[in-house]
């Protein structure tokens, strides 16, 4: 039981038997105590004026007074600054707490409690290599992951691999014309890596290709293009016509930008892939060939990648055996009036009661749409894993879709409908703006952490403290280094907020950062190394505690509540903050009291547990955010 539960059910005792009414903890607040007043913990009064009927000076003092007798090895004194009763909590409170936890390296954690998620993340393309969005992604989704697990949930982590569409057919046949028999293995590069830059290829090919075709449709040439289209680009350049260009000038940039698209989106090249793609879905063998090969050359590198960020799945999804699925539901969707059929025979649902307009769940012929195959999926992890509860770690780009297939879901009654949860979280950018993948400017995850462990080695370099590492070990520190000072810089930040991803900044060593809290744990490890045996087996019990001891282990008490926090807001932010402020917080009291040479035995032996339990904290908590902690820096 958290400090604050202990006040909370010792002011509501205290209230009922004075006023002989029933209390929650809900009618009042408990906060830590400002810094400029004296106390550790207070008592919001204002809310209780109403129900008890006291004017505030005479309820702060007769709760004040009440909770001291009541609770004496809790409550060592009080003030009231007016609607805030500020206490004091005894010195045996925070005693007894570190030396029966300072040594438990599971504390904060909760016994299993029955229940079942599924956390969903990455949700890479086969296209192309994992990028810095998807690093945000990978870590958000493992760490919430941990998170909910160390608050008693069994957690399945899961996968959704998007390895079927137009964007997979874009890289094959740029390979097809391009490749000339290249593989990864001729070409000595990662295949992630290799398929992406045919990726990027055949967007080069469709530029070319536009301007060319650009060109003649201003000469009104539009031989290229089929009866139906030509119809269609002319009723757009009708439109043309009659504009001038002095008056119309937005109008006819507008419409230039639409002709633009309309003749990218029919260049040779993209109706290549889109023929390819039709064969895919008719299992041309050829086709399929080709497809399997590429996707084996992507997954092997994604393999590498998920194993240097540390990532893993427990289970992994793959669209091309998914987005079949979700069909059966739009029939019962039919008959149960959740859906209905337009004239053209296409299905659709009307949520325009819940802000959200018409939604299309199945096409006219028959093929499905993202949202019907969601349906499916949804359904398809629930039968297998009887979860309770379904995250999906997915960008805020996807926001509206997520609203749709949770309506949906909880109108078609599904188990798992009202545990479908959407873990959005904002872009990450880094400080030379946005990147876009048609362009190729995508910062690959890959070269991110390669750039992250050359940069911690140049930063634990010109500090000059390396001479008691070999090589092997040195490198091992550099990469704990930069994926700590990586992972940290991208989780520190309240998941929903955009953000900007600055590589030099993330990796300083007396900053808000992974690296400040891994030099703090190993900072503890070696001061308690050199510590002899303690002979005392209690400590710090004849002396009272000294301001920065207590404020240590106020801060070191809040660690299950912050798990809790984080595991309800889905938020590892909260956890990074924590260990930050727990790390600081640390530093301060080392700063002025002395572990090695301590006044008494007894200080010794305490501050010595403190030592021992603020690094089980410190380690625990970067664990769950993914990070390792090195034993020596």
């Amino acid at each position: 039981m958290s400090i604050v539960e202990h006040l909370q059910q010792a002011v509501i005792s205290v209230l009922s038997q004075l006023y002989s009414k029933e209390f929650s903890a809900s009618d009042f607040q408990v906060n830590q105590t400002k810094p400029e007043f004296t106390g550790d913990y207070s008592i919001v009064l204002f809310s209780l004026i109403k129900k008890t009927g006291q004017p505030l000076p005479l309820l702060a003092e007769a709760l004040g007074s009440n909770l001291k007798a009541a609770h004496p090895g809790l409550i060592a004194d009080y003030n009231v600054i007016k609607g805030f009763l500020n206490l004091n909590i005894t010195d045996a409170f925070w005693l007894n707490l570190l030396n029966s936890q300072y040594n438990d390296i599971c504390f904060g954690k909760q016994p299993m409690n029955g229940q079942k998620v599924m956390v969903e993340y990455s949700s890479p393309n086969t296209n192309k290599p994992l990028h810095l969005g998807h690093l945000r992604n990978n870590f958000l989704g493992w760490s919430v992951a941990e998170i909910l697990k160390a608050t008693g949930n069994e957690v399945f982590k899961s996968c959704i691999v998007n390895d079927r569409g137009i964007h997979i057919c874009k890289s094959m046949l740029a390979w097809q014309k391009h490749a000339d028999g290249a593989t990864p293995a001729s070409t000595g590069k990662k295949g992630d890596h290799f398929v992406g830059d045919y990726y990027v290829r055949f967007e080069q090919d469709v530029k070319e290709e536009t301007e060319q075709q650009l060109n003649k449709v201003k000469l009104g040439d539009l031989s290229s293009f089929a009866d139906n289209q030509k119809i269609r680009l002319e009723k757009i350049l009708v439109q043309l016509t009659p504009l001038d260009e002095e008056k119309n000038g937005e109008a006819i940039k507008k419409i230039q930008a639409e002709v633009k698209e309309f003749v990218r989106n029919h260049t040779p090249v993209m109706n290549e892939a889109r023929d390819m793609l039709l064969k895919w879905e008719q299992g041309d063998e050829a086709v399929m060939a080709l497809w399997n090969k590429m996707n084996a050359w992507v997954y092997e590198g994604f393999d590498k990648t998920y194993q240097d960020i540390g990532s893993d799945f427990d289970k992994k999804y793959y669209e091309s055996q998914t987005y079949l699925l979700g069909k059966d539901f739009v029939q019962q969707g039919l008959d149960k009036g959740v859906f209905f059929k337009k004239e053209d025979g296409s299905v659709w649902i009307d949520l325009k009661e819940e802000g959200l307009d018409e939604k299309l769940v199945l096409r006219k012929d028959g093929t499905s749409v993202y949202i019907t195959q969601d349906i499916g999926l949804v359904m398809d992890k629930y039968q297998q894993f009887k979860i309770d509860q379904s995250i999906y770690v997915i960008a805020d780009e996807q926001n509206y879709h997520m609203k749709v297939l949770q309506v949906i879901c909880k109108k078609l009654g599904l188990p798992v409908a009202d545990g479908i949860e959407h873990l959005s979280y904002g872009m990450v950018e880094l400080p030379s703006g946005k990147m876009k993948s048609r362009e190729g400017t995508v910062v690959d995850a890959d070269d991110m952490v390669e750039e992250m462990v050359q940069t911690a080695r140049k930063h634990t370099e010109e500090l000059g403290k390396v001479n008691d590492f070999s090589g092997e070990d040195l490198e091992k520190l550099y990469k704990t280094l930069g994926m700590g000072a990586m992972k940290f810089y991208l989780l520190r930040v309240d998941p929903k907020k955009r953000m900007v991803f600055n590589p030099e900044e993330s990796i300083d060593f007396h900053g808000y950062t992974g690296p400040f809290v891994q030099y703090t744990y190993a900072r503890i490890k070696s001061i308690l190394r050199k510590l002899s045996p303690s002979a005392e087996n209690e400590a710090g019990t004849s002396e009272p505690l000294l301001a920065l001891e207590k404020e240590l282990l106020i801060t070191a008490e809040q660690f299950p509540t912050i798990i809790l926090q984080a595991a309800k807001e889905m938020n590892p932010s909260v956890v990074a903050n924590y260990c930050f402020t727990l790390a600081k917080t640390f530093n301060s009291f080392y700063a002025v009291h002395s572990v090695a040479n301590a006044e008494t035995g007894a200080k010794k032996l305490l501050r010595e547990r403190m030592c021992r339990m603020t690094a089980n904290i410190l380690k625990s908590g970067m664990q769950l955010l993914g990070i390792d902690v090195p034993e020596q820096m």
